[in-house]
């Protein structure tokens, strides 16, 4: 009778799980892979000589040399044909430029197969790659470089006019300077392509990276914050491969081939992207930069099954003409964040039935989501062995203050789900916070202390979320002073710096505003002018051209008499943002960026092109 009992309580049992979570499957599913992600890089931690990615990247060339690694603008680039040129740009590298264990190589370059030789041979030498934003300039491009202690700076070809840009003060510091191509008359900048052609090919020793292991620096990837510069974040080795394990996360295998055009110098295309299918040994269809046109075609030629995104990329291709064949294409899985719920439907229903795995984490973050489940619209699910594993907390924000709100005890407040809160996550030894290389500052400014208890420590994410009840988590926005705009950060006191440098301006306030159909929000700026001076459209449109990349500059400019400072005298920008670019309601004189003629008074009728969709920012 016992054992009827038995049999019978576990043949319900599933039904009963299910009745009570209809997730369960998919958590369990999730939980196992987490389990075995945890135990692999327990496993990598411990061995001796320590194995890392690029271990992995020289497992695949002895096992599967002649698999096709790279397809790049017609060109094909085998596992062993990668490991032998990057062989050689080591070569080169540490013949001409000297370069040893413990060095850092700043590498300003787009998407294109000389970024992937670079940064391989870079670690082969046992040495850190600063990956550069290739869009930067002038006095961002020098901080970013000595953010890292750069002694080597390693530039595309196309990109020579921005590095001569600082050339003096590179020479100063004594930095090497190095562009890919045959041969350069520039005093100060060394061709590189002839040196790697004379360079031996041949395989480099273990013992030139012999001290590396998990904690060492593998790499800094550059993230906008408020100082109003780029800020280096360093990615470690164990949170190298913690982020490439994202593919086996979403179900991505070793036969699939994963379509990358998000730039490499990002987290999401050289972290999630190229180190994720270096592990899976998988094929990597690369291109310099996306092209709406050119998207799914590129997919059918190359027979790509993953797909990488952003939200606003998604949006691009809902808005493409439609055509007979848009479901003619072998797309399993689109991987990713930011794609917006109505965005998310149109692209299915469109497209067809690809499994869309959406994502959220800070590239400096310690603690993510992964929307597991394909729910539409949220950027990841809560599970079980995540919350195991991971300590954080939704806590009350006071967005006027920009401050969390604290109890009468001085501590934080927990929300309740179905409510938006700040997202902190506990620094610990499974979730450390690394922050940011000689910026001490800052790294500390990401921390938020005494949260629950006195002397405990949290990092502090900066994005408002939402837990439904079933777990799912939804992004509602970023606070400070940064905001995303065509997948870019955007930091805007970097943006003000710039603007008042114009003559004819005294005082900046810059903030995002949301503009209908669009993700994220488009940059604008409240100024005051100097007295007696009128707004010179022209100066500042040719300022901003000349010293913003286009995704930073401000599309709209308020001109007020005075601008709003709190108690405090920091600059409010809440209302400001609420109040858009709507002539109707702003009284201010107001200007619009038109790409062809810089900036123009705004109209009623302009206002009403952009928030009905005729005019795309």
């Amino acid at each position: 009778m016992l054992l009827y009992v038995i049999f019978t309580f576990l043949a319900i049992w599933p039904f009963l799980l299910f009745a009570r979570n209809r997730y369960v499957w998919a958590d369990l599913c999730f939980a196992i892979t987490s389990i075995q992600i945890a135990l692999r890089i327990g496993r990598i931690k411990k061995q001796k000589p320590f194995y890392s990615i690029l271990d992995s990247f020289l497992d695949k060339v002895a096992t599967q040399p002649q698999k096709t690694f790279i397809v790049f603008e017609g060109s094909s680039y085998s596992y062993h044909e990668a490991d032998r040129q990057s062989n050689r740009v080591a070569r080169a590298l540490q013949e001409h430029a000297g370069l040893k264990e413990g060095d850092t190589v700043a590498l300003i370059a787009g998407n294109e197969p000389n970024f992937i030789w670079t940064w391989l041979a870079v670690t082969k030498l046992g040495c850190t790659a600063s990956l550069l934003n290739s869009n930067i300039r002038s006095k961002s491009l020098l901080h970013c470089f000595s953010c890292c202690g750069a002694k080597v700076l390693v530039a595309a070809a196309d990109l020579r006019g921005a590095v001569e840009e600082v050339l003096p003060t590179l020479n100063q510091q004594g930095v090497r300077v190095f562009i890919f191509s045959e041969e350069c008359d520039v005093e100060g900048i060394e061709s590189l392509t002839d040196k790697i052609q004379h360079a031996s090919d041949q395989p480099l020793s273990r013992q030139l990276r012999a001290n590396v292991n998990h904690k060492s620096a593998a790499l800094y990837i550059y993230t906008s914050g408020t100082t109003g510069l780029p800020k280096a974040a360093v990615i470690n080795h164990e949170r190298l491969w913690l982020s490439s394990f994202f593919i086996s996360v979403a179900g991505i295998r070793s036969d699939d081939i994963i379509y990358t055009y998000l730039p490499l110098y990002h987290s999401a295309g050289f972290l999630m992207g190229l180190c994720g299918a270096i592990d899976k040994g998988m094929t990597v269809v690369l291109r310099r930069k996306f092209s709406a046109s050119q998207f799914w075609n590129d997919c059918r030629k190359y027979n790509v099954t993953v797909i990488q995104y952003i939200g606003e990329i998604m949006r691009y291709l809902c808005n493409t003409p439609k055509s007979d064949i848009d479901r003619d294409h072998k797309v399993r899985m689109a991987i990713g964040n930011g794609i917006r719920a109505d965005t998310w439907e149109e692209f299915l229903q469109r497209y067809g039935n690809i499994r869309i795995v959406e994502c959220y984490g800070a590239t400096e973050g310690n603690a993510g989501f992964v929307n597991y489940i394909g729910k539409i619209g949220a950027i990841g699910k809560e599970n079980f062995i995540h919350k195991m594993g991971y300590s954080y907390k939704l806590i009350r924000y006071d967005t006027e203050k920009e401050e969390p709100v604290r109890d009468s005890r001085g501590f934080c407040i927990e929300v309740p789900n179905g409510e938006t809160g700040l997202f902190v996550v506990k620094i610990g030894e499974r979730t450390p916070f690394v922050g940011y290389a000689k910026n001490t500052q800052q790294t500390e400014k990401k921390k938020l202390r005494d949260v629950f208890v006195k002397g405990d420590l949290y990092f502090n994410s900066g994005d408002l979320l939402k837990i439904d009840h079933e777990g799912f988590v939804f992004f509602q926005d970023r606070i400070g002073d940064t905001f995303r705009w065509k997948g870019e950060n955007v930091a805007t006191t970097e943006v003000a710096d710039h603007l008042l440098l114009v003559d004819c301006i005294e005082e900046a306030n810059v903030y995002g505003v949301k503009v209908p159909g669009h993700e994220g929000r488009i940059g604008m700026a409240a100024v005051k002018l100097k007295d007696n001076m009128d707004f010179d459209s022209k100066a500042t449109y040719q300022h901003v051209k000349n010293f913003l990349p286009s995704y930073a500059r401000p599309r709209f400019i308020r001109i007020q008499d005075a601008l709003v400072v709190n108690g405090t005298f920091k600059q409010m920008k809440v209302k400001l943002s609420e109040e858009g670019f709507n002539p109707a309601i702003i009284s201010d004189p107001l200007f619009f960026l038109e790409d062809s003629e810089g900036y123009v008074p705004m109209t009623q009728e302009m206002y009403d092109s952009i928030t009905e969709g005729r005019n795309r920012l």
